[in-house]
């Protein structure tokens, strides 16, 4: 769980920087906002890969699965 928050947190940087900088550059507020709603979709489906499942759903957790 603690590399998931450190991920979330590191996107967070990235996208204050991102904005930042078309700030910097002068993009007008209404393509900012289209840019990190872009960025933020992206986050969140990246974020469903780096999530490791310790079990599948419907099984038990510790449970041994049976040959056959």
């Amino acid at each position: 769980m603690m590399s998931f928050i450190l991920y979330v947190i590191g996107f967070f940087v990235l996208l204050a920087g991102v904005g930042y900088g078309a700030y910097l550059l002068n993009i007008p507020g209404t393509w900012i906002i289209v840019g990190a709603l872009v960025i933020t979709g992206a986050g969140i489906m990246s974020s469903g890969s780096h999530i490791k499942r310790h079990f599948y759903p419907g099984d038990v957790p510790g449970a041994r699965r049976q040959a056959g």
